[in-house]
């Protein structure tokens, strides 16, 4: 998952030529083939509806305003001193034929892909946008997890079914913080700031560790187009965690039924950790020889100048994240190290592929059926289609970022800002990388002497090139 959220209204002209540029450079193409968009428009008015119906359950959505792509829906209750986690995730291969265009062009596409207001979507948008999205007031076939927390908030229970729910409404993060906030929330929603803070909890106790990056924003309603960094919602977090939540108890009937693939991130080494004591010293922030990095991580402020800097070194700890299949033997190295658990992606099949394949293999192991063919056979290709199908999320979505940041900036040439130096070069110390908070950008920066990491300083800004989609500034030390 990224850091970095971009949002984007009222999209300029210059802003859609930029991206459309960068489609044809990466050669992303975001149109589907009309058999696919013909099966598409065929399965919407078919779709495979589940026995069991949960239509009574008055499921609610959270997403950024004007989501469409509607993968998840939950319901929480009390249940003695603990409380039940119903958690509906759209059930994608009620609408898809395995071999058919719609699964093969998924399969090439791996997962929807995000740039400012564009997007690349997976499926076409008949489905992840239609009849297979969560939205409101629709009775929509899902993957039904119920799932049982003690007092404490630790998983007790857990199984998947599909079955037929229906979503009564559908809220955005904003609102519903604004209705904690001021009083005024519906009492599930009090529910979900109960147990979200109880399983941040168990996540710190399991030592499991979250980098408080904050997250850049885009708004290209104004002239000159504007940036600004946002710090994520307490809600946000809480509603991670029910996710969350789901991935591991998926991942635990994985490994227990030995067939499946997981999300793993090998754990951080010793030689990296022991960087980071040193870099900690050098930013003049104290971290206790006894105090484990998680803990230190989550005591971190990235509204400091050099706590910034300490969060940015620390992603070296979360490099290499990747998935494994499995099937029969449980993997070698089972666990992503960052969550402090096994955990599998099962809670976004309208966005990324692998999640209809878990899904598929955690109803079977539950319901005690073979898992199906298409799904069994298909887990060996999974890892490579996720891993290349991220790498050119990763590259659109930084390629637009880029062009906003240049775009945001042209005219301004020789103006000064002041900004934090987040990293230097190893090999030459004289360039790195700045934060500059007051147009919510991140650049390169070079400079006549070794850059002062983790300190403000004053940065001439260099260079703002839309075309070249390139931002660098100077410092005159």
């Amino acid at each position: 998952m990224s850091n970095r959220v971009l949002r984007v209204a009222n999209s300029t002209a210059l802003l859609e030529e930029g991206i459309k540029a960068i489609q044809a450079e990466q050669k992303l193409e975001p149109a589907f083939p009309a058999d696919v968009v013909a099966a598409a428009v065929e399965a919407a008015k078919n779709p495979r509806l589940p026995d069991l119906d949960r239509t009574d359950l008055p499921f609610v959505t959270i997403d950024p305003v004007g989501s469409m792509d509607l993968d998840q829906a939950m319901h929480l209750e009390r249940d003695g001193d603990g409380y039940v986690v119903h958690y509906a995730i759209a059930d994608v291969a009620a609408f898809v034929d395995p071999g058919g265009p719609i699964d093969l062009e998924a399969r090439r596409r791996g997962e929807s892909m995000y740039g400012a207001d564009d997007k690349i979507p997976l499926h076409p948008t008949e489905l992840s946008e239609g009849a297979a999205s969560l939205l409101p007031d629709q009775v929509r076939p899902a993957f039904l997890w119920t799932i049982k927390l003690n007092a404490e908030g630790a998983q007790v229970d857990a199984k998947v079914e599909r079955a037929r729910v229906r979503s009564v409404a559908r809220l955005d993060y904003a609102g519903v913080q604004k209705s904690i906030d001021d009083g005024s929330a519906d009492p599930m929603m009090l529910l979900l700031k109960e147990v979200g803070e109880l399983r941040l909890h168990q996540e710190a106790e399991r030592g499991g560790v979250n980098l408080p990056m904050p997250e850049q924003e885009i708004d290209c309603s104004t002239d000159p187009w504007t940036l600004e960094f946002r710090a994520v919602l307490p809600v946000e977090n809480w509603n991670a965690q029910i996710s969350l939540l789901t991935g591991f108890a998926a991942a635990s009937m994985m490994v227990y039924g030995k067939v499946g693939v997981l999300r793993t991130l090998p754990p951080a080494q010793p030689d990296a950790v022991k960087r980071l004591h040193r870099t900690a010293r050098a930013l003049g922030i104290d971290w206790p020889a006894e105090q484990h990095y998680p803990d230190f991580i989550r005591s971190l402020d990235p509204t400091k100048p050099n706590h910034l800097a300490m969060v940015t070194a620390c992603t070296m700890l979360l490099r290499g994240a990747g998935y494994v299949n499995f099937d029969g033997a449980i993997p070698e190295q089972p666990e992503h190290a960052a969550l402090a658990s096994e955990y599998a992606h099962v809670t976004a099949p309208l966005r990324r592929l692998v999640d209809r394949f878990g899904l598929e293999v955690c109803a079977a192991l539950c319901a005690g059926t073979p898992v199906p063919d298409w799904a069994r056979e298909g887990l060996a290709e999974l890892p490579e289609i996720m891993r290349e199908s991220g790498h050119k999320a990763n590259a659109y979505e930084n390629a637009v970022l880029n062009l906003v940041e240049a775009a945001s900036l042209a005219g301004r040439i020789g103006e000064s800002f002041t900004g934090v130096v987040v990293e230097a070069d190893h090999e030459d110390p004289r360039k790195g990388d700045v934060v500059v908070r007051d147009v919510a950008v991140t650049a390169p920066i070079s400079g006549g002497a070794a850059l002062p990491v983790g300190e403000d300083l004053t940065a001439v800004l260099a260079e703002a090139d839309p075309a070249t989609r390139k931002v660098r500034f100077t410092h005159a030390g």
